[in-house]
């Protein structure tokens, strides 16, 4: 009997960026919704016609999107924000409102999916009553049937899962109200002949996931799969292993899906030990569809054959360990790259390709020489310089002599008070300022070579001085130079730094349109020269305010790269560490007094286990104490954290010892300031005000009402004002009316706060 394989998912943005180009067409108007919709379908039929033309036997239908799948799934059981609600729930112009806002409503919240750096849209629950708008999944899994002859495998978000991740009271009876829904969609399908259906549910895989909530999986799947029939459902986990493996083999469905590769081996080690019901299929996550590396297939076949102790031939379904959305779309192109690099990399085609060779090679349709050519590129990588500097190795043996303590805090505060001299609730912004059209050609022109290298530092030099005057004008309390020479806040260090590579095409969703190229770190991390003083230097001699100098905390550029996979990631975010460390001392002794290193990736990057989380956050902690610890307690050290739960580690964003933090609160529409209610935070504290992501310009009135809400638990003598984010993404008009409002709030309330303190 052959086994088959199977896709979760596929990078929705094209090889060239293809998706993300034509929803920024239309929301410029460039295109009609008619053309829209024309366009998207082909780049959807063209990412399944590769999937069949890659070998994939079962290919998943409906991950593809529009912005976001949880949001396609929220809208699709109407499970739209009240503010919303008035509107056509099936409209372009809804969606994208929801997702984006609108010039009269705020958009929905947006965070991390699980420990990934994909957003996704936070459903709000709401009093609506759930319904089905329209069967989403049966229009995509009939075309691909009527238009390639595609049987796919439609994918849905479990309502366990879609209502975890919700906002909103009376959860338990929601999922009650969607399961006949579920029922109707799932039915839809089956009568239409999908064999298959999958149902993603990641939620299993978390701390949360105890004895009741698999009671309740065993209720709510128990009456889908009795009111359902002529399908096979299957319950997919990722991310993690699931601690609860009995229960959840045990739920009345027909295949469990499992990752095999980031489970810590707890998976393999359950299927061993408790064996695998002889009644259901298991779909073996065992290519990984987070990082870059080609696949060991040598290795990864002894894995299956081990899986196959366990479970019978005909019940075996290989696949990658997760939706590949999380890859590149393919290292075909990455001709720029050393060969050593290029010829170890696997974006999503490649693993399609590691699935379709493994998957013959257990059906007994091609040989073993095959997988050991494939696996000699790796080999070559290890063995070579570029995972062997010797200078980098000796640092790490000497990693306990770099400090990693400052002064106290009260005393630092007492020595940047005097030589800052800043009034109260001093006005900044996170970073960045847009990265206009004409900013990315000049760019473009200088690394064609169009452009000298003297040519492109006058033009930086030019939009620098440009926004200085701006913020002058604006009457910022502290500025920042913009980040005009900068692509991406992890991309610019990585092509700073050795050990490091960025590739040419290597772009992955991020949220909405917005797409990364994430740093492929491959080898041994190195400083070679300072890499943000001169810009920051230029940008100080032109005012008197203070300039922060910006630089990417190693814990992002650790989250937000491809990370090498022969080492723990800990020793390479301590090779990090030390490099971030030598650009801040570089920055102080070029005199300049505030260094703000970022740290959004945080969060995003606690273990889904909870008892995983003491020692990731005293690696992360470490790690960012001993980058910025070295300077004198008069130079303050901010950091920027956004679009994550911080609630459940506010200990160590307090155990940082930054002088300053910012943090996203207006698109969470300002719930992390409850927690501030029940910790005493005494550090400088910047809530974001109001949300960048969004293109309406918000009211004096909402900001003044952010600042008030936050002041009334954080002391007015340690709160800043500022945006959630950098401002990259936005206009210039609409970042210059959004700031004029900024300030005019901060002033209000100042005054306020002053009169206050006076009576």
């Amino acid at each position: 009997m052959s086994i088959k394989n199977s896709n979760l998912g596929y990078p929705r943005i094209g090889e060239k960026r293809e998706w993300k180009k034509t929803l920024e067409s239309f929301w410029k108007g460039d295109l009609s919704e008619q053309q829209f919709e024309q366009k998207m379908k082909e780049i959807r039929l063209s990412h399944l016609q590769k999937q069949l033309d890659k070998g994939i036997d079962l290919i998943p239908i409906g991950d593809f999107t529009y912005y976001d799948h949880i949001l396609d799934t929220a809208i699709m059981f109407g499970l739209l924000p009240e503010r919303f609600r008035n509107q056509d729930a099936n409209s372009l112009h809804t969606y994208f409102n929801i997702a984006r806002g609108s010039s009269e409503q705020v958009a929905a919240e947006m965070t991390k999916w699980f420990n990934t750096n994909y957003h996704y849209i936070v459903p709000e629950l709401g009093q609506a009553e759930p319904r089905l708008t329209e069967n989403r999944l049966l229009h995509l899994y009939l075309e691909a049937k009527e238009e390639l002859g595609i049987n796919g495998k439609p994918v849905i978000v479990g309502p366990l899962t879609l209502v975890a991740l919700s906002k909103g009271e009376n959860k338990d009876q929601v999922i009650q109200k969607l399961i006949p829904l579920y029922v109707q969609v799932l039915q839809e399908l089956a009568d239409a002949g999908a064999e298959w259906i999958q149902i993603d549910e990641p939620v299993f895989v978390t701390s949360n996931a105890n004895g009741a909530l698999f009671s309740k999986a065993k209720e709510i799947y128990g009456t889908i799969r009795s009111e359902t029939e002529n399908t096979k459902l299957l319950i997919q986990t990722y991310f993690e292993s699931v601690e609860q493996y009995e229960d959840l083999v045990s739920l009345p469905v027909d295949g469990i899906g499992l990752d095999f590769v980031h489970d810590s081996g707890a998976s393999l080690e359950k299927l061993k030990t408790a064996g695998f019901p002889k009644d259901k299929v298991l779909a073996a996550g065992i290519i990984d569809g987070r990082n870059v590396w080609k696949a060991s297939l040598q290795k990864t076949v002894k894995l299956v054959h081990t899986i196959l102790e366990a479970v019978d031939r005909d019940r075996l379904i290989l696949q990658p360990s997760c939706s590949l959305i999380h890859v590149p779309v393919t290292a075909e192109n990455e001709q720029q790259l050393d060969p050593l690099v290029k010829d170890a990399l696997s974006f999503a085609d490649e693993k399609l390709y590691e699935l379709s060779v493994l998957t013959k090679f257990i059906n007994f349709e091609t040989e073993a020489e095959v997988l050991k050519e494939y696996d000699s590129a790796t080999d070559h990588l290890s063995s070579s310089k570029l995972r062997n500097q010797s200078a980098v190795q000796d640092a790490m043996n000497q990693l306990d002599s770099f400090s990693t303590e400052r002064a106290e805090a009260v005393l630092r505060r007492k020595q940047q008070n005097k030589r800052f001299s800043l009034p109260l609730l001093p006005t900044t912004t996170i970073g960045s300022f847009p990265q206009t059209k004409e900013v990315r050609a000049q760019r473009l022109k200088w690394k064609k070579g169009e452009l000298t290298e003297e040519q492109y530092s006058i033009y930086i030099e030019e939009e620098i001085r440009k926004w200085i005057e701006i913020q002058e004008n604006l009457e910022l309390d502290v500025l920042v130079h913009g980040e005009f020479e900068r692509t991406d806040m992890v991309e610019f260090f990585g092509e700073k730094l050795s050990g490091i590579a960025i590739t040419t095409f290597g772009w992955v969703q991020s949220y909405g349109s917005r797409c990364v190229r994430p740093p492929v770190i491959y080898g041994d991390v190195l400083f070679e020269e300072p890499m943000t003083v001169k810009e920051t230097v230029f940008a100080q001699s032109l005012s008197e305010k203070p300039v922060k100098g910006m630089l990417t905390g190693p814990v992002t550029i650790l989250n937000w790269s491809f990370v090498r996979n022969d080492l723990p990631k800990s020793s390479v975010l301590n090779q990090l560490s030390l490099c971030i460390r030598k650009e801040v001392e570089a920055l102080e002794q070029a005199g300049i007094a505030m260094i703000q290193v970022d740290e959004p990736a945080l969060r995003e990057g606690l273990p889904l286990k909870s008892e995983k989380w003491d020692k990731y956050l005293k690696d992360t902690v470490t790690a960012f104490k001993r980058s910025t610890a070295s300077v004198q307690p008069d130079t303050q050290i901010h950091t920027h954290m956004c679009y994550s739960n911080f609630e459940d580690i506010i200990e160590a964003i307090d155990a940082l010892d930054a002088d300053v933090i910012s943090i996203e609160t207006s698109r969470s529409h300002g719930e992390l300031i409850h927690s501030f209610e029940k910790y005493s935070y005494e550090k400088g504290i910047g809530l974001g005000v109001y949300d960048i992501h969004s293109p309406r310009v918000p009211t004096e009135n909402e900001l003044v009402m952010n600042i008030e809400r936050a002041l009334q638990v954080l002391d007015p003598e340690l709160f800043w004002v500022n945006p959630d984010c950098g401002l990259k993404t936005r206009g210039v008009t609409e970042t210059i009316e959004a700031l004029k409002v900024m300030v005019s709030a901060a002033k209000s309330c100042r005054e306020k706060a002053s009169e206050a303190a006076t009576v």
